[in-house]
Formats: structure tokens, C-alpha cells, sequence
């Protein structure tokens, strides 16, 4: 994760694979979306529409996007935007759910494609919708290197530093309608949560079962498992490209966690690697790509309230793209 400015690398990684269905409702169904924000938003017929999401010009490595209403005092618009990404999530659940419940009725693997499609375009409708939410209130300069070449129809596993809420935020307006939906790794217990696992799982959310050295050395016959339920949950990826997301440090970077670890590193704390080492070995030949982010908050980290309140008027962020090599399949955990 090599920083604008900051001298510092944590990962190798990333190249294009085939697609590997013919993507033709799931294309549809992105295209139109793309265009309602667009006309939504930008006033822009389809035919002045540019690809790659709204706001985005390929190649582009500094756009200063306009806030109709970044006048207004800091508080107030960390507030509405709070509400208005609330009521967002909301109105996006209430589509989700009959798609799932049909999901869930209907578990034939040509139906569970479609339904998997459709989920695909409401969640990227969701985070569109999110992005305009920014950008009326919000003037923010954004400093971009590394988004060229990028495709929905790849597969990708996508490492980052983690220093803030926000950065999750500012990660899926970047690759929105550039790289396939992030998902992230949710443990096993999350599926239970009221209404939101359900959402969860209705996306594809990939659950995972760990066991400590502890529980293996109690009970030997669970070696291996927790790999074994995250190829299962892998295992639907295959039919539609997909992004993983892994933050490697495994926790939001403070100073005090730095100072605590001892980290070798000046910007990051120490990575973990058990996290892509589980999804290198989950997905096998089928992830052939990783890009490597690196986000930089250039007036000092800030909280999602200060983002969200107006208080980075810039982001920096620079995308490695590597390609996984044989050197770093294999397994991991033997």
C-alpha cells in the first residue's frame, strides 16, 4: 500500500481474467443504473454519459468536484449526510429483501445467477446514491493514480490501509462501476444480526468460522474447517466476478497501536496475512488479480463525522495493480 507521498509498500499483486459468463443482465442492469445518476445528477443525456462512474473521467488524476451545498456549517452537513446515507440504506434494504427471500426460495444455481445480478446492482445503485449524498455536500479534491485498465468483468482481491471509517466510503466511490461490488469478510456470527444478516448474506457476504490454537489443540478434527466453510463460501464467486476486500492490518491504524507494535513500518501497522493467504487459498485459480491501495488523508486522518462534516477537502489514493504469480498460490495453513 504505497502512499501518494509516502515511501512505504505493503503488498505485491494483480492481472485480468477471462469473463466467465456471458454478463448480459448484469451488464444491463449496471448500465442503467450508471445512467438514472447520471441524469439524476449531471443533467447528462446517455449519449454524454462517461464510463466508469459519475464524476470520473478516465485517466483523470485530480478532480475538484463541486457541493451545492458545502456552505453550510460543518455539523449540520455531517448530520444530513448521516440521515440521508441512513434513509439510503433503508430504501436499498427494502429492494434487497424480496430479491433474498426469493433467493432463498429458489436455490437452483442458473436462478441464484439472476437473483445474484440483480443484489449486485441494487447494493452498486446503493453505493451511487451514497457517492451524490458526498458530493452535495462536500467539496473534496481527489487525487487518484491507478485507475486505468480496471474492469467489472475481473476478479480482484483488493488490499488497504485502514486508518478510518471513511475510508470505506471513499473506496467504494472510487471503484464504483470500475471493478465488480466489494464484499467483505463478515465473521459467521454476523449472519444472525437482526435484518442486516440477512442483507448480508442476500449480497454474498463471505462468512468465516475461525478456531484459536487454543480450540484446535483441544478438538484436532477441526483443523482445516474454517478454510473449508471460506471455500464453501467462496465457492458462489465463481459465477460472477467479485471483489474481496481485506484490510491487512486488521484494525484502524493509531498512533498508539503503532507505538504498542513496534511496527517496523513508519505509516502502517504490522500486517496480517492470514486474512489473503485464506482468500488466495479459498479461490484458487480464479482470483488472478489484487490491487494494492494506499489512502492518504493530506490535512491528517479523519474521522467519518470529520469526512462526512466537510473537514478533508482532499484525498489522495494510489492503486498498484500485480499479477498473482505462482510463487504466491499454494496453501498456507499445511
Amino acid at each position: 500500500m504505497g502512499s501518494l507521498g509516502k515511501p512505504f509498500s505493503a503488498g505485491r499483486l494483480v492481472s485480468r481474467v477471462a469473463f466467465r459468463t456471458d454478463g448480459s443482465l448484469d451488464g444491463l442492469l449496471r448500465g442503467l443504473g450508471h445512467t438514472i445518476i447520471l441524469v439524476y445528477w449531471r443533467g447528462a443525456s446517455p449519449a454524454r454519459s462517461r464510463p466508469g462512474g459519475a464524476g470520473w473521467r478516465p485517466g483523470a488524476t485530480s478532480i475538484k468536484e463541486k457541493a451545492m451545498l458545502s456552505f453550510l456549517p460543518g455539523p449540520i452537513k455531517g448530520a444530513l449526510s448521516f440521515f440521508f446515507i441512513g434513509l439510503n440504506t433503508l430504501f436499498i434494504f427494502a429492494l434487497i429483501v424480496p430479491f433474498a427471500l426469493l433467493k432463498l426460495a429458489i436455490p437452483t444455481p442458473g436462478f441464484r445467477k439472476v437473483m445474484n445480478a440483480i443484489l449486485d446492482w441494487v447494493s452498486t445503485l446503493w453505493i451511487t446514491i451514497n457517492g451524490v449524498n458526498l458530493r452535495v455536500f462536500n467539496r473534496i479534491e481527489w487525487k487518484v493514480e491507478g485507475l486505468e485498465g480496471l474492469s467489472t468483468r475481473d476478479w480482484f482481491l483488493v488490499i488497504c490501509n485502514h486508518q478510518s471509517w471513511a475510508d470505506i466510503l471513499i473506496l467504494q466511490k472510487i471503484f464504483n462501476h470500475r471493478i465488480p461490488f466489494l464484499k467483505f469478510f463478515l465473521k459467521q456470527e454476523l449472519i444472525w444480526v437482526p435484518v442486516i444478516g440477512l442483507a448480508w448474506w442476500a449480497i454474498d457476504y463471505p462468512f468465516m468460522k475461525r478456531y484459536t490454537a487454543k480450540e484446535i489443540e483441544r478438538r484436532p478434527e477441526l483443523k482445516g474447517k474454517d478454510l473449508e466453510t471460506t471455500r464453501k463460501a467462496c465457492e458462489k464467486f465463481r459465477l460472477l466476478p467479485v471483489s474481496i476486500m481485506n484490510f491487512v492490518e486488521g484494525t484502524r491504524f493509531t498512533v498508539h497501536k503503532h507505538d504498542a507494535q513496534q511496527s517496523p513500518y513508519k505509516h502502517l501497522l504490522k500486517p496480517k496475512a492470514a486474512g489473503i493467504a485464506f482468500v488466495l487459498a479459498a479461490m484458487g485459480k480464479e482470483l488472478n488479480s489484487i490491487l494494492d491501495v494506499t489512502i492518504h488523508y493530506p490535512g491528517g486522518i479523519k474521522s467519518i463525522w470529520e469526512f462526512l462534516c466537510g473537514k478533508a477537502p482532499e484525498v489522495r489514493v494510489k492503486i498498484k495493480r500485480m499479477v498473482i504469480g505462482s510463487e504466491l498460490r499454494g496453501d498456507y495453513f499445511n
